[in-house]
């Protein structure tokens, strides 16, 4: 059972192998790693090659709970959306890990850092960055301006970046990214849309010691996981969901 399911309105588990080289471009390369993922997770039937570089393959998105695979020019990054349970989408992961160093020659020595990112959605209809305000609060000198007659919060997505280690080379990040504009705020016709949560473990590959990157990805999973659980779902996931049910 996926722990975090009943918290918000969409779940997502990401992947990313950052290179410091380009990943190959050639037809039959990128065909024949495409395939074997097929092999193994033959609902993987959807392919694209973007206008913008990127290939993808992914399962049917309107199933609700889907995986993709996609290649940009310098990042290997899969994802599940809504899995069943953890265990589900960390079996994903670690067989792309698995395949992608033999098909696309990814190594070591190319890679500039391996990133796994949990995010959480929250359909909102409404200003966004007020309930970001009320949910978390300023917490400084400045909560007073927002509380000043007349006063409309516009943007308010805050971040926070934090070595975990001596080097820094192992890295945390929390961002909220919003979706409302002036306009919106203006007329009061607000669309139903997200309100995300991302919080990201980044380890930086140079001199980290890690032979695999399975090692490396069971590592990180458990920091994540750790944090997730004792800061950013009582700190964070709590609050939004609790101040944007009582406004609907």
């Amino acid at each position: 059972m996926n722990p975090y399911s009943s918290l918000c309105d969409d779940f997502g588990f990401h992947l990313s192998l950052n290179t410091k080289l380009p990943l190959p471009t050639s037809r039959e390369t990128i065909l024949h790693f495409f395939e074997a993922l097929q092999k193994i997770f033959p609902s993987l039937t959807d392919f694209e090659c973007r206008d913008s570089g990127e290939f993808v393959l992914e399962e049917n998105r309107e199933r609700g709970s889907y995986r993709w695979v996609m290649l940009e020019q310098r990042r290997l990054c899969s994802g599940y959306a809504n899995p069943p349970d953890l265990k589900t989408a960390d079996d994903f992961h670690l067989q792309v890990l698995e395949i992608a160093p033999f098909h696309l020659d990814i190594t070591r020595l190319d890679c500039e850092a391996l990133d796994l990112l949990f995010t959480f959605d929250f359909v909102f209809s409404g200003n966004h960055d007020e309930v970001v305000v009320e949910a978390l609060g300023l917490n400084s000198p400045l909560e007073g301006l927002v509380q000043l007659p007349g006063i409309r919060v516009i943007n308010y997505e805050p971040s926070l970046m934090l070595a975990l280690d001596e080097s820094c080379r192992l890295q945390c990040r929390l961002g909220i990214e919003t979706r409302t504009n002036a306009f919106q705020v203006r007329t009061g016709q607000f669309p139903e849309l997200p309100i995300s949560v991302f919080f990201t473990i980044r380890q930086y590959w140079t001199r980290s010691g890690f032979k695999t990157f399975a090692e490396a990805y069971q590592q990180q999973r458990g920091i994540l996981q750790e944090l997730v659980d004792n800061h950013i779902i009582p700190g964070v996931i709590r609050p939004l969901a609790q101040t944007i049910a009582a406004k609907q």
